[in-house]
């Protein structure tokens, strides 16, 4: 009896039921969203890869392109570090193995949020990335604290917690392999 009368009260008190595209409305314009996020941070990471590769002239110039001898990380890291991590950035600037672990990771997470797999992988090393250049530039230029790199870092992790792969990506199809199935962290 009880529950029928919160039934009662509660039909009277919601409007006219929506439809199941009303319904969806919100749902899928938010895949959508979600989607073009993933497939523009993938683009932004995958283009800084191929920036710093052939030197196109948009951070690097082609003279100091890793094709003809230049050094992802050296120049940045070299000048532009500051703040409390500035010694530990000098430090390893322009190191063989800091220049592969920076392009790989730029080319893999870039390809991964595109193509729409491995969503979660990516968007763990992508914000761990993005955290460490945060650190190279303390404190940011126009706030205390806050600037792009983290908010970049959010909008991740955001993509890996809604399987934003699924839409516009082969995150589903990822999804059914059997080593994705039985860690479930490679989503």
């Amino acid at each position: 009896m009880m529950t029928a009368m919160i039934e009662r009260n509660t039909a009277a008190k919601t409007p006219m039921a929506e439809t199941n595209q009303e319904q969806n409305l919100p749902t899928r314009a938010a895949r959508y969203l979600l989607a073009g996020l993933r497939l523009a941070l993938g683009w932004v990471f995958l283009w800084a890869f191929l920036d710093k590769v052939f030197g196109l002239g948009f951070a690097t110039e082609a003279k100091n392109a890793w094709i003809n001898g230049g050094s992802p990380t050296k120049g940045f890291l070299s000048f532009g570090a500051a703040g409390p991590f500035q010694g530990f950035y000098n430090s390893i600037a322009g190191a063989a193995w800091a220049d592969w672990l920076f392009m790989i990771g730029l080319a893999a997470i870039g390809t991964a949020l595109l193509l729409g797999i491995g969503v979660r992988v990516a968007a763990a090393a992508g914000g761990l990335l993005l955290v460490l250049m945060w650190t190279a530039v303390l404190p940011p230029e126009n706030n205390p604290f806050m600037d792009d790199h983290l908010v970049y870092a959010g909008v991740l992790a955001l993509l890996a917690v809604t399987n934003a792969g699924d839409t516009w990506g082969l995150g589903r199809t990822w999804a059914r392999l059997p080593i994705v199935k039985r860690f479930g962290w490679l989503r």
